[in-house]
């Protein structure tokens, strides 16, 4: 009874609503009368940017920015202190957002001051306001990007000769950016985990040492590893050290 209890408060939501929908209309869609029995329709190249670049906006943060490397080291290092869901998985998403935003910030900058605000001000042209938002956008994946990494994608996609790192595709400098900050963020992730693992062996031979082999060693070594990572400021740390390691220009 509960899917269709659904669909008919759906129904009667959409019938109550309609008449406000169909009112407003589309502020978009512009009618402009060429004669006497034909109308064009246009659509305003802002607004279409506009939806696009909403519809786009997951898909630019996480495969473009710093996201992905903070969004995978925060997760590994809840794994190592062994809790389970705490913190919960909105708030390391709300971390690893702001930091993004605080690292990115240069280059936002930049498009905004350089790209966005002259096009908005009709005094640069479209194609020059993608170049000029690029060039940023693209110096930051460039510096993350290990050459190693830029050549196998080169080698893949057949592509043998290119003047220099400004030259090479974007569809070829994405997935290179990507590679490389799962590489880096699984190495900053060992590096979390190993004084975490030695306290689980110390805590795991005292037990069977003392014959409590029944008892968990994840369970006694939690506190442990919470008082470590209390003392060590451990929090600052991780967060300092994420931010330091994009060598922003």
């Amino acid at each position: 009874m509960k899917p269709y209890f659904r669909k008919i408060s759906s129904l009667i939501i959409l019938i109550l609503f309609a008449s406000e929908i169909s009112a407003q209309g589309l502020p978009a869609v512009v009618a402009a009368a060429e004669g006497a029995q034909s109308t064009r329709y246009s659509l305003s190249l802002e607004i279409l940017a506009l939806i696009t670049t909403i519809t786009l906006l997951p898909s630019l943060l996480l495969m473009m920015t710093s996201f992905v490397r903070i969004v995978i080291v925060m997760s590994l290092l809840r794994m190592a202190l062994g809790t389970a869901q705490t913190p919960p998985n909105m708030v390391l998403i709300g971390l690893a957002l702001f930091l993004t935003f605080f690292i990115m910030s240069p280059i936002l900058t930049d498009v905004y001051t350089n790209a966005l605000v002259p096009y908005m001000d009709q005094t640069l042209p479209f194609e020059e306001a993608m170049v000029k938002a690029e060039a940023p956008i693209r110096g930051f994946m460039l510096n993350q990007t290990r050459e190693t990494d830029i050549a196998m994608f080169m080698n893949i996609a057949r592509i043998d000769e290119f003047q220099g790192p400004e030259s090479v595709p974007f569809s070829t400098l994405v997935p290179a950016f990507i590679t490389s900050e799962l590489k880096s963020a699984f190495t900053i992730g060992f590096l979390i985990y190993v004084p975490f693992i030695v306290i689980d062996m110390v805590v795991a031979s005292v037990l069977m040492s003392m014959g409590m082999m029944m008892l968990s060693p994840m369970m006694i070594s939690m506190p442990f590893k919470l008082m470590l990572f209390v003392l060590i400021d451990g929090w600052s740390l991780i967060m300092g050290n994420l931010a330091a390691s994009f060598a922003l220009p």
